[in-house]
């Protein structure tokens, strides 16, 4: 998917939601709990009930890989039904991979040739040739992990680094020379808002992927008055506090209604 079509389906939608697949067995609803494909029936039915309020979805692979191939074949079923019912709708990988030479470009293949994902969470830490395989695919996308919502991304992320940079800057400086606003996004955590003045000086014009609202608690008119750019340039993602709002048969419908509140505050914050 090209920029020009992420920011018409954000208009068009007055929404930038993305819903995370984080379709764990242990919180399904009982009546789907040990179901054969009861993973995909779950996301069916989040994805019908939600995907007028979203401009993306986005699976975190280990939710799937954990159980195999049975896993993996009910990854594949949620992509190729988002693909063949809501062909609008921004796909992320949620894997953050992160390795070099022929393994990165396999990483690439299954994501990008395989599955037919927009996007890939990557993690930059080895550098360069760990990222650049991802960025060979036309219209994809490598969203790579910036500064993460998690309280262990005190240990490394805020070290200082060259320049009297913090680390996760120098990522994102360094990071410019391999792509641009049109290949390249970052993960900036919720959490961390106050924070994406600083990003928003290196990176004015890129998408940012966002985390962390919702079950994190982080504060969504925070990210939008110090994220939003002149084509919005964010991505706000929300996973628990959306698809696990209910756990009775009546969860699809719960989920439409959280996810048209967080669609109506957007279009608040959009105008």
């Amino acid at each position: 998917m090209t920029l020009k079509t992420l920011v018409e389906h954000i208009r068009q939608k007055r929404s930038f939601l993305c819903i995370g697949l984080d379709s764990d067995t242990g919180k399904l609803p009982p009546h789907l709990a040990g179901k054969k494909n009861g993973i995909f029936e779950f996301n069916r039915q989040i994805i019908d009930a939600t995907q007028a309020y979203t401009v993306a979805f986005k699976p975190n692979i280990a939710f799937y890989e954990c159980l195999g191939a049975e896993g993996w074949t009910q990854l594949e079923m949620t992509v190729q039904y988002i693909r063949d019912r809501y062909p609008e709708q921004f796909l992320i990988a949620d894997a953050k991979r992160g390795d070099i030479g022929n393994t990165s470009k396999k990483y690439a293949e299954t994501f990008f040739r395989y599955f037919d994902f927009d996007a890939v969470t990557v993690a930059p830490y080895m550098g360069s040739d760990s990222v650049i395989p991802f960025l060979q695919y036309s219209g994809k996308w490598v969203i790579l992990l910036a500064l993460t919502s998690n309280p262990g991304a005190e240990d490394f992320q805020f070290l200082p680094a060259s320049n009297h940079e913090r680390l996760f800057e120098t990522v994102i400086q360094k990071s410019l020379a391999w792509g641009n606003a049109e290949n390249i996004m970052y993960v900036v955590g919720a959490t961390k808002a106050s924070l994406l003045v600083k990003i928003r000086e290196i990176i004015p014009d890129h998408f940012l992927l966002i985390p962390g609202i919702g079950a994190q608690g982080g504060d969504l008119a925070e990210v939008a008055r110090y994220g939003l750019n002149t084509n919005c340039g964010l991505i706000v993602n929300s996973s628990r506090a959306i698809i696990f709002a209910d756990s009775t048969e009546r969860f699809a419908e719960t989920a439409s209604v959280k996810a048209k509140e967080v669609q109506e505050q957007m279009e608040g914050l959009l105008s």
